[in-house]
């Protein structure tokens, strides 16, 4: 597949009836799950979309969006040209555990949900100190799948301990993420994740599991995390801009620049090179080149920059009041060209790293690009 068509599809989306979706959540994405060409993608599900499923393989429709092409609103218009893309698509299954409760009846998919392929992922607190509305991170709706009733506010270690246990033995996950909600004490929420590793862990030992947290007042959190077993970490930034920082995401934007990149820095002496990673979205209005040489600097210190696009999803500021858009596909296409080469350089892989979203990729257009 190309990485115009990977970009393009990513931002356009794709006509299908994914039996795997994911509604809502802390972000950035709204997807459908499913694998092109064998490699697992995280994909806008939009009836108007030029591109579609059919056959197990990918479709391009021109004249989409043109109207109906039968009957009289669409008498005299021309019959769509599906153009064959080339590209081989599976459905993600739904997974077998989705059906299991725990003793106290809670439904396994409230504590933990397959995301993109093989990919087990849970919140382990589903809410977040800065979700009021002057503070919120206007692409997140972290607490909206909360009040919809689709998921517990705090899970419990032994719970999901349970539930990955089950998922890799009757669906075959091969990793865990974990992220988490922002807290108010020193450790951002980290030491409850730390727990939670630490139960998953014991129940299956050689499952790789991703962390993903604020960076904690206290560095020392991100220790108990390694000790606990965590393999990889996510300490997301976002943006590297701090007009656009504040702009989109005015409660995480009071944490500096400075002390991400502490937590950077102690992330890679605990975990290693290419085993931290921070999401830089393309869309939130930061200028490409400055992106580009930002992202350059966090794979020289070890950091990966999994560039992803922005996504407008349902029941976040960003599309409730905002109106926003996601990026203009050439503007994606480049910026991921220009971070690939400079990862392709370094020697630093996605798919490289033991667990997480960058070794998912399912959210970006990096490994289509050799990243």
């Amino acid at each position: 597949m190309t990485l115009s068509t990977r970009v393009d599809v990513a931002i356009r989306g794709v006509r299908t009836a994914a039996p795997l979706q994911r509604r809502g959540g802390a972000g950035p994405s709204d997807d459908g799950h499913l694998r092109l060409d064998g490699r697992g993608a995280a994909l806008p599900l939009d009836p108007s979309s030029p591109y579609l499923v059919r056959d197990g393989r990918l479709w391009r429709e021109d004249g989409c969006g043109a109207g109906p092409t039968t009957g009289p609103e669409g008498a005299g218009l021309p019959e769509p040209v599906l153009t064959d893309t080339g590209v081989e698509v599976e459905e993600v299954a739904r997974p077998a555990f989705y059906d299991l409760r725990t003793a106290s009846g809670v439904p396994y998919e409230h504590l933990a949900r397959v995301h993109g392929d093989g990919v087990l992922a849970t919140t382990v607190v589903q809410t977040c100190i800065r979700y009021a509305q002057d503070q919120r991170c206007r692409f997140c709706s972290i607490e909206e799948s909360l009040r919809a009733g689709l998921t517990t506010a705090v899970k419990r270690p032994e719970e999901l301990a349970e539930v990955a246990e089950a998922a890799v033995r009757l669906d075959g996950v091969r990793q865990l993420v974990m992220t988490t909600g922002t807290s108010a004490g020193r450790d951002r929420g980290a030491r409850h994740v730390a727990r939670c590793v630490r139960a998953v862990k014991a129940a299956v030992p050689d499952l790789p599991v991703q962390v993903q947290v604020e960076p904690p007042e206290d560095l020392s959190a991100l220790a108990e995390l390694r000790a606990a077993g965590a393999d990889s970490l996510g300490v997301h930034v976002e943006s590297l801009d701090d007009d656009v920082r504040r702009a989109w995401m005015p409660g995480k934007a009071t944490v500096s620049l400075d002390r991400y990149r502490a937590a950077w820095a102690e992330g890679v002496r605990l975990f290693g090179r290419n085993q931290v990673s921070t999401y830089l979205l393309v869309g939130l209005g930061e200028d490409p080149d400055e992106l580009v040489a930002g992202a350059a600097e966090l794979a020289a210190s070890g950091v990966y920059p999994f560039v992803v696009p922005f996504r407008p999803m349902a029941g976040t500021l960003a599309v409730e009041v905002d109106g926003a858009r996601a990026p203009d596909p050439a503007v994606l296409a480049d910026v991921t060209a220009r971070v690939a080469a400079d990862l392709v350089a370094r020697g630093m892989r996605g798919a490289d790293q033991r667990a997480g979203c960058a070794a998912c990729g399912g959210c970006s257009a990096l490994a289509e690009a050799g990243a």
